[in-house]
């Protein structure tokens, strides 16, 4: 997500809060924050606050603290109203509402993000954003590769062999580099994934080419060692040169901060959360 997409969001986010002098917190109405969060139908909303009032009843945290049922008028036409279901939520509400979203919405990315920011400054949303996205690059790369892992134990390569198939498939995308020279090149400690230490683009690249070499496992029915390294070391090549070709070389770009490290200072953050978030006033 670019910068001035992120800046569009936010506006829309800021016009929405709510603020109570007396208690000195800020709030939001669920019904005003259910389309920044993508959501058409109050129904489906509703059932994402019930998972978030679970979770937050599963951390030990007293609810109404942070979820405060409540009544509002609306107007139906021809001046008639009536009176509908709907939430005061603080900062720690919302943003456990975006945790049980769908990550794959930019607006849930981002709401996972500003809620979790206590100053909500836009360089920092940038940042977790950017995190997010990372973890996100990385988890479908555990799993393209857990899957290729699969793959090749059912057509006769063991554990040492999807080692070296691996090895392989980075040599082809590095320029000739291998993972033990762009662990070197990194700085990264022998015990410890290349991934975990490599830019968004970069696992991206990597994920590509193993999900095509999946693809033409699959399809073809490769069998045997020398076909599937064969394979994957091609796909890797073509990732290289589709790269190339937009100036980027991936055995050049600089490392990101090990993403261990980045889990750990997220989780500290949503642990103090709930806590800066304040309380709900008792009455309104």
């Amino acid at each position: 997500m670019d910068k001035k997409r992120i800046s569009q969001i936010k506006e829309q986010f800021d016009l929405v809060i709510q603020n109570d002098d007396t208690a000195n917190i800020e709030f939001w109405y669920a019904r005003q924050l259910m389309p920044l969060l993508g959501y058409e139908r109050w129904e489906n909303f509703d059932k994402a606050i019930s998972r978030a009032i679970e979770s937050c009843e599963t951390s030990g945290i007293e609810v109404t603290d942070h979820f405060r049922e409540v009544t509002k008028m609306i107007e139906t036409g021809k001046g008639a109203h009536r009176s509908v279901k709907d939430y005061m939520l603080t900062r720690y509400a919302c943003y456990l509402i975006a945790q049980n979203g769908d990550p794959k919405k930019e607006e849930i990315a981002f709401a996972q993000s500003y809620f979790a920011i206590q100053t909500r400054k836009q360089e920092l949303i940038e940042e977790r954003i950017a995190f997010i996205e990372r973890t996100e690059a990385r988890g479908r790369l555990r799993e393209s590769e857990k899957r290729l892992s699969q793959n090749i134990y059912e057509r006769g390569v063991d554990d040492a062999g999807f080692g070296r198939i691996r090895s392989r498939g980075d040599q082809a995308l590095f320029g000739g580099n291998t993972t033990q020279d762009m662990k070197h090149r990194l700085g990264v400690k022998e015990n410890r994934p290349l991934a975990d230490f490599l830019p968004t683009l970069t696992i991206a690249a990597k994920n590509l080419a193993t999900e095509m070499t999946n693809y033409n496992v699959e399809e073809k029915d490769l069998m045997g060692e020398s076909a599937i390294t064969g394979e994957h070391v091609q796909n890797n090549l073509s990732v290289r040169d589709m790269l190339g070709k937009r100036g980027i070389k991936p055995e050049e770009l600089p490392p990101s901060e090990d993403i261990k490290k980045l889990e750990r200072r997220v989780k500290s953050q949503e642990k103090k959360l709930a806590e800066q978030a304040g309380r709900l006033p008792e009455t309104r």
